[in-house]
This record gives structure tokens, C-alpha cells and sequence, in this order.
């Protein structure tokens, strides 16, 4: 099992290392944060996020706005990327560019000593990405990549019940992520040798990684429903010693938002989540564990915005200097494991 207890725990109370770094009272320290780039699927949301976030951030800085970024961007001072990774007091950055540009400018700032959120994927090469999460590990900085399911709190009650061991062995995880894709997002995801389920599925990928660990071995297959040569519906078998799973992303589905979904099985137990995000969780079991009772139960769990508790996360680690519990290691093992599901061999 990949999860361990002491790794669980720094997850789940990642928020309350704020209170370790200040005193009874005191406000913390906000972190000084600028964007980099507004043309990742998240870019928005996540700048949306840092400012509604006050009490945690102040935002500096904007680099590399496309044309017409929205709403979430205005008034926020913009200048170079060099210009905002110069700025002496900046303590971290955002990076939400195009995939092609991501894991250089997430480079630059390692370089410039700045902590790091990074959007999934994070890089088209393997390569890059590696030596980029390994040098950003290196030199002590906060690093974090956008797969916001690890701080959501369905995804958390899974993971406690695998670390405390209520599902028994896993067996079995069976989980799919799609959506609808419309002509213009298909012409940009082209660009994907991985196709949907590296730039969608990862975020599977990631959580299989958390409980299972690096695969040993995947099998991709890819059925594509369009004629352009975008790999829209695929399927991802990951194998390990003793267990398997089945990761679907379909982006020709006008029903898969609604249909996402998560399900673990184990030879205790089952627990299942759909839609991913909606904190709607049925939990099997076949004995009374922890706070569940035997038989079937279905819970619903508040659930705040989407970017929230990984952006808090975010800034309590920089303020405590206590990296997240996600390590270089891991992250690399995840966009590995994401190419190597699209059929690409890193």
C-alpha cells in the first residue's frame, strides 16, 4: 500500500499549518503570489481563487495574459515574466500557460527561487518535467501540482479508509473522467500525443498513484469517434501486484460531467464517488469501521470551491517551509503514468 499513515495525516491537516507559523490571534502572513499565463482550462478559476482567498494571498503580478482573459484578471498589475519573477518580494507563482510553455516558465521560476503551483499536466515531455520537479525539490521549494481531487473531501475520506486498512486489500479501482469537447478545444488538444486522458485523466492517474503507487505496467487502447486524429475515447489498464485499475476518459460524451466517477474496491469494502465533485460518497463495508456502519451507507460532504483547500494548502506550506506530502517521486511516477495511458511512451 502507497498511503501511509504519516503521509495521510500531513494531507489531511495540511490547512491548520497556518497556526503553527503564527501566534494565538495574529493573521498570517499573506503570501505574495503573480500568475503566469491565463490560457490553461483553470487559469481562471485559479486567479478567481487567490483573490477571493484575502486573508491568504495578495496578488502582484500578471504574465503572459492572452488576448481577452476575463473578467477574474482585471485590475491586476501585468509586466514580462522576467519583470514578475524579478520582483523581490514575490514569494510564489502560479503557472496556467499553454501546455507547450508550462514546464518552462514553472523552470524560470525554480530558478528564480520562487515556490511553485503548477497546472496538470505540466509538461508534453518527461524529461523536462522531471528535471524540472527534481531541481524545484533540490533547492527546498514549495511545489504543487494542480490535481485538485487530493484536498476534496470525498477523495479524503477514501484515502482514510485505505491507510486505516476498513477496505481490506484493494483489488480493484474502476474510474472514468469525460466530457463533451466541442470542435475548438478538439483543434487544441491535437496537440496531445496523450489525448484526453493525459490532459483530463491525469487528475485519475494521480489519486491511482496516491493509494496503488507507480503501476507495473499500462495498457492504453484508443477509439477515437472523430475523424481529426484527437484520441477522444480511450481506456487505460494499469496493473499491480494483485490488483487492477480501469481508467475511462471519454471526450465525446455530452453526459460526462455527470457520469465521473471513482470507485475503489477492496476485499473489506467498496467505496464509490459520483460525480467526482459532487461530494456525493456510497460506502460499503462488510463490518462497522471507524464511523461507518456495516452494509451500505451513502453520505453527502460539504464541499467548498473547487481551488479553495488546495490554495490555502498552498500557502500554509509556504509559510510553515513544510513540503506537501505529494514529493518530486510521486509527481513524476503521475505524468509518466499519464503518457504512458495515452499510449505514449515517455
Amino acid at each position: 500500500m502507497n498511503v501511509s499513515r504519516r503521509q495521510f495525516l500531513h494531507a489531511g491537516t495540511a490547512l491548520s499549518l497556518t497556526a503553527s507559523v503564527r501566534g494565538a490571534g495574529e493573521p498570517p502572513r499573506l503570501i505574495r503570489v503573480g500568475q503566469i499565463g491565463t490560457q490553461h482550462g483553470h487559469a481562471e478559476g485559479k486567479m478567481t481563487t487567490l483573490r477571493k482567498l484575502s486573508g491568504e494571498f495578495t496578488v502582484v503580478g500578471l504574465a503572459g495574459a492572452g488576448e481577452n482573459p476575463g473578467a477574474a484578471f482585471d485590475g491586476v498589475p501585468r509586466m514580462p515574466m522576467a519583470q514578475l519573477l524579478a520582483l523581490p518580494d514575490l514569494d510564489a507563482v502560479v503557472v496556467e500557460t499553454d501546455f507547450p510553455d508550462a514546464c518552462a516558465a514553472a523552470h524560470a521560476a525554480v530558478q528564480a527561487g520562487k515556490h511553485v503551483h503548477l497546472d496538470k499536466p505540466g509538461a508534453l515531455q518527461h524529461a523536462e518535467f522531471k528535471s524540472m520537479r527534481l531541481e524545484a525539490e533540490h533547492r527546498g521549494l514549495i511545489f504543487q501540482m494542480g490535481y485538485m481531487l487530493r484536498y476534496n473531501p470525498s477523495f479524503q475520506r477514501v484515502i482514510q479508509a485505505v491507510q486505516e486498512g476498513w477496505l481490506g486489500r484493494i483489488t480493484e479501482i474502476d474510474a472514468m473522467m469525460g466530457k463533451k469537447l466541442e470542435a475548438a478545444g478538439r483543434r487544441d488538444l491535437l496537440r496531445l500525443e496523450g489525448g484526453g486522458i493525459f490532459e483530463l485523466g491525469c487528475h485519475l492517474v494521480d489519486v491511482v498513484c496516491w493509494i496503488l503507487g507507480k503501476p507495473s505496467a499500462v495498457h492504453a487502447f484508443s477509439k477515437p469517434t472523430g475523424s481529426d486524429g484527437f484520441k477522444d475515447n480511450q481506456l487505460a489498464v494499469l496493473e499491480y501486484p494483485g490488483a487492477a485499475a480501469t481508467l475511462r476518459c471519454n471526450m465525446a460524451d455530452p453526459f460526462g460531467n455527470p457520469r465521473r466517477r471513482f470507485l475503489i474496491t477492496g476485499t473489506e469494502g467498496s467505496m464509490e464517488i459520483m460525480p467526482l465533485e459532487s461530494g456525493r460518497l456510497t460506502a460499503r463495508f462488510t463490518a462497522a469501521c471507524g464511523d461507518y456502519a456495516k452494509g451500505e451507507q451513502q453520505l453527502q460532504l460539504a464541499v467548498s470551491g473547487r481551488y479553495d483547500a488546495e490554495l490555502k494548502a498552498f500557502a500554509a506550506a509556504i509559510r510553515a517551509q513544510m513540503p506537501l506530502p505529494w514529493k518530486a517521486a510521486h509527481d513524476i511516477a503521475v505524468h509518466e503514468t499519464a503518457l504512458r495511458a495515452g499510449g505514449v511512451t515517455p
